[in-house]
């Protein structure tokens, strides 16, 4: 298949002047990207110019699927509906997100997209919220750092809050929709490759994985992740086959949104780059629309953000595992490859696997390689489809080859495993790449009854059990405060929290525990003048299992002049315990501080020294806000 990259075809490509200035172009977002900006305005680029790039590749890749799909009216007349179809893909969605409660998962990303989005729909700013308070019933965020996770996602979910108003819960609607459109790719993929046995079978083996349903019913980008590889790869198939201005149009600009999705996923730049020149060359001719021409501006900020892994020593998270020196090594392959498999084959109890999912991939990987390259034999012969998903199969083990060499690539542990995510869709795409080579269409529908019997037996069970999600604390523990925070009457009080993100992107006005001893003389102002319902700190306690004695986790301590009063508690882990205090009074130098002022009878001001007072307290009141 690859080798018509090379011959007469391709001096014909080389000599067509737009794809000059698409190479131009290509330098240009390099240059800028990794030299031209410097360091320290790098991050004031992202932040300011962040969300207004991916407003423009939503846009460019909005305009070029309109115009691709300019035949859109008859399927919305029914007329290439498959019934049958959207009945697989409506139950294949069904089962994944009726067997576990929404909420936030892995808190540390859903929380930091969150509020990503509320600052976008806010502010049109790429900043993460970290202080913010409710002025008047007006709620400002008053200071956030800008994060290192890609933005596409938090950009959606600001749409969402654009059309619907803002809440919380519009990650889990959106997740919601992009279950669906992942099944309803699948399908259409899965069709294309190995007939309706085909789709039936990627979307019932999609069903059957539990770390799909945790994910569905989160409010992370995973889901997102996967339906724009498979709908890249999709408008790839379409390339391929219409060979048009439009069709790249459509396929440069989805491939310019994966990438800013996850960071692994600019490996799936590199299938892309192929396709297009393997199509190229085929032709010896080119046909590129000035939008394409431009594409490759719209990912100068995508370098930039990643200067934060420079900036900030502590983006690649090496202190979570003491030891630990570089991000990346050959060395940490073995370990991980024995971690990936005590994931794919371990207990239900233990990890949201689907063992006839990973069986099957195993199994069909090798002789979808064998396939792919008996194919170079005699190109001519290959469907679209399967040309442009073997091509893909080399970002898929591009991505799985990057995460086994990463030093945190441990599929089994409770925060990694959402990352084996694309090589569970790479194992579908093999099973679905070798079954066309399956004569017997017996065997076929054997192979969809396993499937489904795997769901039924393993999958369903281990979705309504979900012990595996059981181990993650930090997700407990927020479920928890937002059970805390629906049973509060009013969101007027104030959390100190070093979770303060959470808060915030609920509308209550928080601080991180961190700055608290520092603006100590300011929360007992707050205290002292009742701006606040009531003052709150959130902690949480080691458990010594031999004395039960308490020890309070680092970083968690607002220091000694902080009088706290527990008001809930709850031990979610055998080792640990969550409390929610409220701070009763803050002292300094053995004195209270922040005790209120003896009611004294009203003396009459008129309006205007009325007016003169309201202004001052407001100004010392926005003044120390915490």
């Amino acid at each position: 298949m690859l080798g018509g990259m090379i011959g007469a075809n391709f001096r014909a490509v080389v000599r067509e002047p737009r794809l000059r200035w698409l190479l131009l172009s290509a330098v240009l977002a390099v240059a800028a990207g990794f030299w031209a900006v410097p360091d320290r305005h790098a991050i004031t680029v992202v932040s300011r110019a962040g969300y207004w790039m991916v407003l423009a590749g939503f846009a460019g890749w909005i305009w070029s699927l309109r115009a691709v799909f300019s035949d859109a009216r008859a399927v919305i007349a029914g007329r290439q509906w498959d019934p049958a179809g959207v009945a697989i893909v409506a139950a294949g969605g069904l089962v994944l997100l009726v067997h576990e409660a929404f909420g936030f998962k892995i808190v540390m990303d859903e929380l930091m997209l969150l509020g990503t989005s509320m600052s976008m729909h806010v502010d049109r700013l790429v900043l993460t919220p970290l202080r913010g308070n409710d002025i008047q019933g007006a709620f400002e965020i008053l200071d956030g750092v800008v994060d290192k996770r890609p933005v596409f996602f938090p950009f959606l979910l600001s749409v969402l809050h654009d059309v619907s108003g803002y809440r919380p819960e519009n990650a889990f609607a959106l997740n919601v929709i992009l279950t669906f459109v992942l099944l309803g790719l699948t399908w259409s993929l899965g069709r294309r490759l190995a007939g309706r046995t085909g789709g039936a079978l990627g979307v019932v083996l999609l069903a059957g994985l539990p770390l799909l349903g945790q994910n569905a019913t989160g409010g992370g980008f995973e889901l997102l992740n996967l339906v724009m590889i498979l709908a890249t790869l999709l408008l790839g198939v379409r390339f391929a086959e219409r060979r048009d201005g439009a069709s790249l149009a459509a396929f440069v600009f989805s491939a310019v949104l994966l990438a800013q999705v996850r960071y692994e996923s600019v490996v799936f730049l590199a299938p892309v780059a192929l396709v297009v020149i393997w199509v190229w060359t085929r032709d010896g001719r080119v046909d590129i629309p000035w939008a394409v021409v431009a594409a490759p501006l719209l990912l100068i900020h995508v370098p930039l953000h990643q200067r934060i892994f420079d900036l900030r020593a502590s983006a690649w998270e090496l202190s979570s595992r003491p030891g630990f020196t570089e991000p990346f090594s050959l060395s940490y392959v073995p370990e991980n490859l024995a971690h990936a498999l005590a994931f794919f084959f371990g207990r239900a109890s233990d990890q949201p696997n689907s063992p006839v999912l990973s069986a099957l991939g195993c199994l069909a990987v090798p002789f979808a390689l064998l396939g792919i390259a008996r194919w170079r034999r005699a190109p001519a012969g290959v469907p679209p489809a399967s040309a442009v998903t073997a091509v893909f199969g080399l970002g898929f083990l591009l991505h799985f080859a990057l995460l086994m060499g990463y030093f945190w690539g441990r599929f089994d542990d409770p925060v990694i495993r959402r990352l084996s995510l694309p090589a569970h869709v790479g194992f579908v795409l093999a099973i679905l790449l070798v079954l066309p080579a399956i004569p017997a269409s017996g065997f076929r529908r054997l192979v969809l009854a396993v499937a489904a019997l795997g769901l039924l037996v393993r999958g369903v069970p281990s979705m309504a059990a979900h012990a595996y999600s059981q181990e993650y604390t930090p997700g407990r523990e927020t479920a928890w405060r937002r059970e805390f925070m629906a049973a509060m009457p009013r969101p007027d009080y104030l959390m100190i929290d070093n979770d303060a993100t959470l808060w915030v992107t609920h509308r209550v006005s928080a601080t991180p525990t961190s700055l608290a001893p520092k603006r100590r003389v300011d929360i007992a102002f707050h205290l002292r003048n009742r701006t606040f319902s009531d003052i709150f700190v959130f902690q949480r306690f080691n458990v010594n299992p031999d004395t039960g004695a308490l020890t309070l986790r680092a970083g968690d301590d607002p220091g000694p002049e902080f009088v706290l009063e527990p008001v809930a508690e709850r031990r979610l882990h055998p080792l640990t315990l969550s409390r929610i205090s409220r701070v009763k009074e803050i002292r300094s130098a053995g004195e209270t501080v922040s005790a209120p002022e003896t009611v004294r009878a009203a003396t009459p001001l008129s309006a205007a020294e009325l007016e003169r007072v309201r202004l001052q307290f407001l100004e010392t009141y926005l003044k120390k806000l915490p």
